[in-house]
């Protein structure tokens, strides 16, 4: 499953919003993925993965999971709204 969202956050996934991402993905009961457009996809729950993509605010990110069942929905959802907020807390 696959889910594309552009980062709203105005920092981007860079540093503290990274790490609140990475630890985000790391409680989902399923293991996410994320890159760039056409790029790589690397562990969401990674940040060192997540600092090498690069994304700032307005960027495009594709993330996926390994199937299509309702926790890979839920978690796909969850940080669809984690990176469709503009400010982090």
């Amino acid at each position: 499953m696959e889910r594309s969202v552009v980062v709203a956050i105005r920092e981007g996934l860079h540093a503290r919003p990274a790490a609140l991402f990475a630890k985000a993905a790391g409680e989902q009961p399923v293991p996410v993925r994320i890159a760039r457009p056409g790029g790589e996809p690397v562990d969401a729950a990674s940040i060192l993965g997540l600092m090498t993509l690069g994304a700032g605010a307005g960027d495009e990110v594709v993330l996926s999971t390994p199937a299509d069942g309702d926790d890979d929905r839920a978690a796909l959802d969850a940080l669809v709204a984690f990176l469709e907020q503009t400010e982090v807390a």
